[in-house]
């Protein structure tokens, strides 16, 4: 079932490349008590993922925290080692929190998966964004396949 606004996040974990290496984050912890903007892109490195999805978060950052906003993440069926790849490509520093769904678990509880075998892909994410509020989905902006609207940065800021 996907997920819809007013459920709770699924439990489950996420890999995170840090300064000391991976690092496990237990869903339930990271979203408890906070407002965090979570949004997917199908694959790192892919070419609205990489320039359009991932830049406006980071270029707006700043207008994410006035609004209240506490991590802005970002999840892909990557592994932790490419979504550290793409910080640093990317120059997020920590504007925004790469978090790795490397076997696709998370998007797999929320209901979000894409079949991206025609691009020889296997299964990802959907292109998603998500607004959790305490492990609660307030908002959940789902794109329709191709497009790239819903869970921009600019849209996601506009519906805050």
């Amino acid at each position: 079932m996907t997920i819809k606004t007013g459920d709770k996040m699924p439990v489950g974990a996420f890999k995170t490349p840090t300064a000391e290496g991976i690092k496990e984050i237990k869903s339930d912890e990271f979203f408890a008590g906070k407002t965090v903007v979570l949004f997917s892109v199908p694959g790192a490195f892919t070419p609205t993922c990489d320039a359009r999805h991932l830049p406006g978060f980071v270029q707006h950052a700043a207008a994410f925290k006035a609004k209240g906003v506490d991590i802005v993440a970002c999840t892909a069926v990557n592994d932790a080692f490419v979504l550290g790849a793409w910080s640093k490509a990317g120059n997020v520093g920590d504007t925004v929190t790469m978090l790795a769904d490397g076997n696709g678990d998370y998007v797999r509880a929320l209901g979000l998966t894409l079949d991206g075998r025609g691009f020889g892909m296997g299964e990802r994410g959907q292109r998603f964004a998500i607004v959790v509020k305490d492990g609660v989905a307030v908002q959940v902006l789902i794109e329709a396949p191709g497009k790239f609207e819903v869970s921009s940065a600019e849209h996601v800021l506009s519906v805050l």
